[in-house]
């Protein structure tokens, strides 16, 4: 308990540390980018396909149960709301967080383990603000920009089950998509990205910077990585899904 205590300590001290450096020049927006592109660019096919099979699964769930009730025509809303609000931020947020935050720790680790990084503090230069702020930055970037992609898609994969498997007119269903569905949803979905992608960054960060060991243990951390990746980015849902309710 005091071991778990004491990370969740030092990764609020780490977010802190990182906000602040953030704030201050020199920017680096070279290094965002850089990391932009290596986050982004390279998880864009994955949020693709990933998008598109959730929204084609969530339109056939959703026609089972809605034709219980005779509503099989609002499959358009039930689709978007459900792609919109949960399971795009969370499917990319494990998916393509999974992914990056194991990059990140194995990125970091062996620069930990190589003593590059107690080089960079040697010459003067922040680790922090040198490796860590970039991959923030790029982070709140980058899980919002996917997270729309994954919305495009996954509607787009229930218009497709809606129109060749349940034979509803397109027009329809994206009128009814269009009239019940509201900015508030997709505003949702898109502040929660914002919230994992900086949690799935920081995680990565945190594990890579306190590395200790060899290439064996390296395995073993970013395995632990995407394990604790998964549990926060769940319970951040679970939290920030009351918050949305109350506000």
């Amino acid at each position: 308990m005091r071991a778990f205590f004491r990370s969740i300590g030092e990764v609020a001290l780490l977010a802190a540390q990182a906000i602040w450096e953030g704030l201050i020049p020199p920017y680096g927006s070279n290094l965002v980018v850089a990391q932009i592109q290596s986050m982004g660019v390279s998880s864009l096919l994955l949020t693709v396909v990933a998008g598109l099979f959730a929204g084609m699964v969530v339109a056939l769930q959703g026609a089972h149960e809605l034709e219980r009730f005779g509503a099989t025509l609002y499959i358009g809303p039930t689709v978007a709301r459900s792609i919109v609000r949960e399971a795009a931020p969370v499917m990319t947020a494990l998916l393509v967080g999974g992914r990056v935050g194991a990059g990140i720790t194995a990125e970091l680790g062996a620069m930990t383990v190589t003593e590059q990084v107690d080089a960079l503090r040697a010459i003067g230069v922040s680790a922090v603000k040198f490796l860590v702020v970039p991959r923030l930055l790029a982070g709140l970037l980058v899980f919002p920009l996917l997270t729309i992609v994954a919305n495009v898609v996954g509607v787009l994969g229930g218009l497709v089950i809606a129109v060749f498997q349940l034979h509803i007119d397109s027009r329809l269903f994206w009128n009814t998509v269009l009239d019940l569905t509201t900015f508030r949803d997709y505003l949702s979905g898109v502040g929660k990205s914002v919230a994992f992608g900086f949690l799935v960054t920081l995680a990565g960060c945190y594990k890579g910077l306190t590395f200790t060991g060899g290439s064996t243990e390296l395995g073993h951390a970013t395995t632990a990585t995407v394990v604790a990746i998964g549990s926060a980015v769940l319970i951040a849902d679970f939290l920030l899904t009351q918050l949305f309710f109350v506000v």
